[in-house]
């Protein structure tokens, strides 16, 4: 298990985590106000800020020091602002152009799927099973890929081959005992599984693979390319690391 304390730093391994309507505790608590344009910062745009990961968002450094590591005017807050936007840049572009090429980028508002006050894209929990970062990986050039590039939550352990969680849509998982999940859709890739991330260096293909390979319907954008799956609580509870997890 995963959480990411600040949006789009890098993220901390938890052996066990309460999980409530607003995902695992401490999970995006926190976000990079861009003071110029009101935006929220996030390396779905990595032109201007691939450096968040390098930061270890367990350790954020000040407004100052932050602002000269991401060269802008920054602001670390924990409450966004109404109607909070992002960018991000169509990842096709981004892959044919580079990561620093000023592309078409798309405006999203946060958290269609998750509670207000909260900091995450869409929904509160992502899910990736062990198959899907298998496949991608024997698929890929490198002949694998790390599951972190995705930045999910939870890991999950599957025998089936392939992209399994992309049948997971509308149905439930109960993690252990107590937490159980609503899955609502696949997750559509942008840029960021590409980037370096901290040690990791740069790879193309964790995207490019996905691409080729696992192009999903997500509502009404067509097909894109999807690795994992987003999902809501439907039962809050306390979850830890080597979990069963039971599909309904």
């Amino acid at each position: 298990m995963r959480r990411y304390p600040v949006k789009s730093m890098l993220g901390e391994e938890v052996a066990a985590s309460e999980v409530t309507e607003r995902g695992l505790a401490g999970d995006r608590a926190r976000a990079v106000l861009d003071v110029a344009t009101g935006k929220i910062a996030s390396a779905k745009n990595p032109r201007l800020w691939r450096d968040l990961l390098t930061i270890e968002g367990a350790r954020v450094p000040g407004n100052a020091e932050l602002s000269r590591l991401l060269g802008r005017d920054v602001r670390l807050i924990d409450v966004p602002p109404e109607g909070a936007e992002f960018e991000r840049s169509v990842p096709e572009r981004v892959l044919a152009e580079g990561i620093e090429a000023e592309v078409p980028h798309t405006v999203g508002t946060l958290g269609a799927a998750a509670p207000g006050g909260t900091f995450f894209d869409f929904a509160p929990i992502h899910l990736i099973s062990t198959s899907t970062v298998e496949r991608i990986g024997a698929l890929s050039p490198r002949g694998h890929v790390e599951a972190l590039r995705y930045r999910p939550n939870l890991v999950i352990a599957t025998a089936h081959q392939g992209f399994p969680e992309n049948a997971w849509v509308g149905r439930e998982l109960q993690v252990g005992d107590e937490v159980v999940l609503e899955v609502i859709v696949a997750s559509p890739r942008c840029a960021v599984p590409t980037l370096a991330h901290g040690p990791l260096g740069r790879d193309v293909d964790a995207l490019r693979t996905v691409a080729r390979h696992n192009r999903v319907p997500v509502f009404d954008m067509g097909p894109q390319p999807c690795a994992g799956v987003y999902a809501r609580v439907a039962r809050p509870g306390r979850a830890r690391k080597g979990d069963p997890v039971r599909l309904s």
